[in-house]
């Protein structure tokens, strides 16, 4: 079976600037990925790649089997679930949020006049359930905590059973309490066998759950690391991507980074 993902020196230019560059990505359809790298790496560059909301400028970028460039991207795209802030500024802050769930059944933000079966209403009612959100189904959206938004999001990214899910910043915005209560959340359908190959990014590795198998660093366009999490996640590799020394720590499945500190010599 092809890659969910195959990119080959995808490179991404925008006038002068290099957003990314020479990009070598392969993901499969059973691995998690975490992309880390601090602002204006090409986190939300890369993804929009991936998700086929943007053509690279080089190189080759195949998606779900599909080569960027050589399809229709409107029959590409209801095949990837996508969270992020731009699609969340987008749904109506009056939409019911059982109709933001099941309305990702037409590829649409803001429900019309078009017509769901039951078999979209029972899908979208057990993801809601499945997220902790079934309660909420005839609460407004707009009258939700952000985490409530978070959890409605990723129903709506699965509404298709997609075979790509991709989270950009999930945890964005969010208190202590509710980026881990969505981390629980993310990592129990890592975890799940039957789930499609994810992607998430972040800036922090505090918000890796458990159950992701690879990671991905971005530094000024460029990948400094990628491979699987036990063997790249590194204090040297973490340190680069950053740009400063840093210490790394792993403990109960959870992944944690500071600066390192260089202690004063005391006087004789």
């Amino acid at each position: 079976m092809d890659p969910v993902l195959q990119f080959a020196g995808v490179t991404v230019r925008r006038g002068e600037a290099t957003l990314l560059a020479d990009v070598d990505w392969t993901v499969e359809e059973d691995e998690r990925w975490v992309i880390l790298g601090p602002n204006g790496a090409g986190k939300t560059t890369l993804v929009q790649v991936a998700s086929a909301q943007l053509h690279p400028s080089g190189g080759v970028a195949g998606v779900l089997g599909e080569v960027l460039g050589a399809v229709d991207v409107f029959e590409l795209r209801p095949r990837i679930g996508l969270t992020s802030a731009a699609i969340a500024e987008r749904i109506p802050r009056q939409e019911r949020v059982h109709d933001v769930v099941v309305s990702a059944s037409y590829s649409v933000i803001g429900r019309w006049r078009e017509q769901y079966d039951e078999l979209d209403h029972q899908r979208a009612a057990e993801l809601m359930a499945e997220l902790g959100v079934g309660r909420l189904a005839d609460r407004t959206f707009g009258t939700l905590s952000e985490g409530e938004r978070k959890r409605v999001q990723i129903a709506r990214a699965l509404m298709t059973d997609p075979e790509l899910l991709i989270l950009d910043e999930p945890a964005a915005g969010l208190d202590l309490g509710g980026r881990e209560d969505l981390v629980s959340t993310l990592s129990v359908l890592a975890m799940d066998g039957d789930a499609p190959a994810i992607i998430l990014v972040s800036h922090h590795v505090e918000e890796i759950p458990p159950g992701f198998t690879h990671v991905l660093m971005l530094r000024e366009g460029r990948v400094t690391a990628a491979g699987p999490l036990e063997h790249v996640m590194t204090e040297e590799n973490l340190s680069a991507t950053f740009g400063m020394p840093l210490v790394l720590s792993h403990e109960a499945g959870r992944w944690s980074a500071r600066r390192r500190v260089r202690r004063r010599q005391s006087a004789d």
